[in-house]
């Protein structure tokens, strides 16, 4: 898996701030799951950043969130090659959001107790055209 993850930030690269109501529930500090990836057409379900990625994500209450993501047992690069090849490993995105329900700007967004969901639209991931239409489920639970 060497190909980057711009796709996936690319599905949130056109959120919109929004103080609305359902906003104080996300308002917080997250910390990464899991990270999935699922096929349309089989149902399949993988782990694409390793059974124990690592990261965070901050939904501030006036409408910002900044996270960022890595892949299990990353190391330090240490030619120019290796150094490319962590950006397969690597998601990070700062932006804007809007809630509407359970909605992420995109319809993305699912909470359930201390468990945050984020699912990405169905599309095909250059990093997984072999799967056809898929879409990425990346788990939080609040910090604490």
């Amino acid at each position: 898996m060497r190909k980057s993850f711009t796709a996936l930030v690319l599905s949130f690269a056109f959120a919109q701030p929004s103080l609305g109501g359902d906003q104080g529930s996300v308002v917080g500090t997250w910390k990464l799951v899991s990270y999935e990836v699922e096929a349309q057409a089989s149902g399949e379900r993988g782990p694409v950043m390793g059974q124990s990625p690592t990261g965070y994500a901050a939904f501030l209450p006036e409408g910002r969130v900044f996270f960022m993501l890595t892949g299990e047992a990353r190391k330090p690069g240490k030619t120019d090659r290796e150094r490319a090849d962590l950006l397969s490993t690597l998601v990070a995105y700062t932006g804007t959001y809007r809630l509407d329900g359970d909605k992420w700007t995109t319809s993305v967004l699912k909470i359930e107790g201390e468990r945050l969901q984020v699912l990405t639209p169905w599309r095909v991931m250059p990093n997984w055209a072999d799967k056809g239409m898929s879409r990425s489920i990346v788990t939080f639970e609040r910090s604490r």
